[in-house]
Order: structure tokens, then sequence, then C-alpha cells
């Protein structure tokens, strides 16, 4: 597998690092991480930036998850990048919600370097 340019979005930069850290426990080669605190920096970063995976929190200030997913549908720069959501949503309407609108996946905090391993690898063997 390739080195991979991978976007984190959420608001907790200690989170931010905790994913940062897993994905590379994870046994994932990074060429380059990219952070946004929430969805608008997101976008920003992806209309500069060419990323081959987004792990996003869903609530999020200024733009959350959801609307985030959304948006990336319309970004000619992402389409195709897999967005897996990162969520401690107990209810399932809004996991269901980001799955319907792009999503390819979630996982639940806390979560472990294996179930990281377990849900991003899959999508990233194309």
């Amino acid at each position: 597998m390739a080195e991979l340019n991978v976007l984190i979005v959420d608001d907790s930069s200690v989170m931010r690092k905790i994913v940062d850290r897993s994905l590379r426990q994870a046994g994932l080669e990074l060429k380059e991480v990219f952070e946004a605190s929430n969805g608008m920096e997101a976008l920003a970063r992806l209309q500069q930036t060419r990323v081959d995976l987004i792990l996003s929190d869903i609530n999020m200030p200024a733009m959350d998850g959801l609307e985030l997913v959304r948006q990336i549908q319309h970004l000619e720069n992402a389409k195709g990048v897999p967005i897996v959501m990162i969520t401690t949503e107990a209810g399932e309407a809004r996991v269901i919600q980001a799955i319907t609108n792009g999503a390819k996946g979630y996982i639940r905090k806390p979560f472990t370097p294996d179930q990281i391993k377990e849900r991003v690898i899959p999508l990233l063997q194309v």
C-alpha cells in the first residue's frame, strides 16, 4: 500500500493526535497528515490538497461532520475519497445519515488501532 495523505477533522486537538497515532499503530504508511478543527477548515484544506482518506468527527462547531460529508460530494478534488466518521454518537440515526450522505463507515470512540485497521484498510484496497 502506498503512503497516504490523510485529513483528520475533529474539534479536539487531543483527539486528532490520538487518531494520527492510531493510524500509525494500525500499520498505515502516512505521507502527510492534515488537521482541521471543523468542517469549514476541512473544506478549505480539501480545496488546496488532495488526500487519500478523511476521518471526521460528527459533532463540531462551525460545520459538523454531517454537513462536511454533504459538502465534500460537491468538491471535484475530493470525489471518491473514503470518509470515515469517528463519533461518540450513541444513536444510530446520525451515523446512518452520514453514511447516506456519502461516508463509507464509522468508528466509535473510544477505539483501538485494530478497529481503525479493520474499518479503514478495506476502504483503501481499490
